[in-house]
C-alpha cells in the first residue's frame, strides 16, 4: 500500500470513490465540488491509497478557519475518508489518516479534526481506533422557510 497526494490523472477515480462515499449526491455535483476544492486557496489536500497500481481509497483534507470544539485556527479537517469495501481493515484507512496527520504536523498545526454522523458506528470506531476522541455531539436543526 502506497500513500501519496492526488495527481491529475487520479481525478476520475477519486470522483468515482467520492460518489460511493456520498451516494445521495450527484456525480456531477461531487466532481464540481471536488475540482473546486483542490483549486481553492488554500486548496484541499487529497491523499490517495494506491495498491497494485490502482487507487483503493482517499482522504480529503481542508483547512477550516473554525471548527466546533477546537482551540486553534485554522484546523486541518478531514472532509472525506473512504476505502473500497474489499480493501478495508487492511491498514489503508489508517495509513491515509497518518499521512494527513504528518502533513499537518509538518506545517505546525496542533489540532486535527474529523466528523461523522452519529449513527455511523463503523466510522466512529475507526476514528477511536486511530486515537480520536469525541469533542462534541451536535444536533443540527433545519426549518424550511418556503
Amino acid at each position: 500500500m502506497h500513500i501519496r497526494q492526488l495527481e491529475v490523472t487520479d481525478i476520475p477515480r477519486w470522483i468515482e470513490m467520492r460518489t460511493r462515499l456520498w451516494p445521495s449526491e450527484s456525480a456531477a455535483e461531487l466532481e464540481a465540488q471536488g475540482r473546486s476544492a483542490i483549486a481553492m486557496n488554500p486548496p484541499w489536500v487529497v491523499f490517495v491509497a494506491e495498491e497494485d497500481g490502482a487507487l483503493a481509497g482517499f482522504l480529503d483534507l481542508s483547512l477550516r478557519p473554525y471548527a466546533d470544539g477546537f482551540a486553534s485556527s485554522p484546523v486541518p479537517y478531514v472532509e472525506g475518508w473512504y476505502v473500497d469495501p474489499d480493501r478495508r481493515r487492511r491498514g489503508a484507512g489508517g495509513a491515509l489518516m497518518r499521512a494527513a496527520e504528518a502533513w499537518s504536523r509538518a506545517r505546525g498545526y496542533t489540532e486535527f479534526g474529523s466528523d461523522t454522523e452519529l449513527a455511523n458506528s463503523m466510522s466512529r470506531e475507526a476514528h477511536a481506533a486511530l486515537g480520536f476522541e469525541e469533542a462534541e455531539i451536535l444536533v443540527i436543526f433545519r426549518k424550511s422557510l418556503q
